[in-house]
């Protein structure tokens, strides 16, 4: 029987490609696919990994435990980094590991794989979880791999490597970075950002309005509190009122989008001591 393996899966580039790679070199690959806010079309997803060679596909739906356990976790504890940044990919990353091992363990796979670059630090955000959370399986991380990185040494031999697979892929000049985005926030990386003098295009930001054309107005909030975690955002202009904790977080991201709120730019410390 093949070996067991449940990858992290988002349908992008890399991770269509390390799917197709691990099911060539002989594994039956279980396609996990983690909901924590993006906008995706989580069916086409699901779909393409089937067709790309997954034997299952799961579609979790964790954006209901983020905020209660994660965001306003992190929140209560002023979890900032660098006294800046609100750690938005950071906080996702042991919840979508923590959902990866429990479905490893219910499908009996011996491996567990992961995307992430071997110079970043989602890397180890996911594996210090698996570590932490059933220390027995196996980690495949492609990047980190010397037959993956000897055959694919750049984004050229991916898309090579899926258009010669029959892979569907979706290839941007307009936007060549990489983007994360989640409940909590959307972050660009790398490309054309890399430059410390470039001056971002309005076209990056697609969650929020620039803050010269947000409404020449302030939106009041009343937001209610029960031992540091919010219960109640209450709108005074038009009376809208929230309780539910995922559409209380949804609802503040859609009025401070619309408010221009929530902009930072910074340079990023590595793990492994770059930036």
């Amino acid at each position: 029987m093949k070996e067991k393996v449940v990858l992290a899966y988002s349908g992008g580039l890399d991770t269509s490609v390390i799917l197709k790679w691990l099911c060539e070199k002989g594994f039956d690959v279980i396609a996990y696919v983690a909901n924590v806010g993006q906008k995706d079309d989580f069916d086409a997803i699901k779909e393409k990994a089937l067709k790309t060679g997954a034997s299952k596909v799961y579609v979790e739906d964790l954006r209901r435990e983020f905020v209660t356990d994660y965001i306003f976790t992190a929140l209560l504890g002023n979890a900032m980094y660098e006294g800046r940044y609100l750690l938005g990919t950071a906080i996702a990353r042991p919840l979508i590991a923590k959902r990866q091992v429990e479905i490893a363990e219910k499908e009996g796979a011996q491996y567990v794989a992961h995307g992430a670059t071997g110079k970043g630090n989602d890397q180890v955000r996911f594996e210090l979880t698996y570590a932490a959370l059933n220390p027995n399986l196996k980690v495949i991380s492609p990047w980190k791999d010397p037959e993956f990185l000897a055959k694919f040494k750049g984004r050229t031999d991916l898309i090579n490597y899926a258009m010669e697979k029959g892979i569907p892929i979706k290839v941007s000049k307009k936007r060549p970075y990489s983007e994360d985005e989640n409940l909590m926030h959307i972050s660009h990386e790398a490309g054309k950002l890399e430059d410390p003098a470039y001056i971002p295009d309005e076209d990056v930001f697609t969650w929020t309005v620039s803050p010269k054309d947000a409404p020449d107005e302030e939106t009041l909030l009343e937001i209610h509190f029960e031992n540091g975690i919010p219960v109640k955002v209450v709108n005074l202009k038009d009376g809208t009122e929230k309780t539910d904790p995922l559409e209380l977080f949804e609802y503040l991201n859609e009025v401070g989008a619309k408010n221009g709120v929530g902009r930072l730019d910074m340079v990023e410390n590595r793990f492994i001591g770059i930036k």
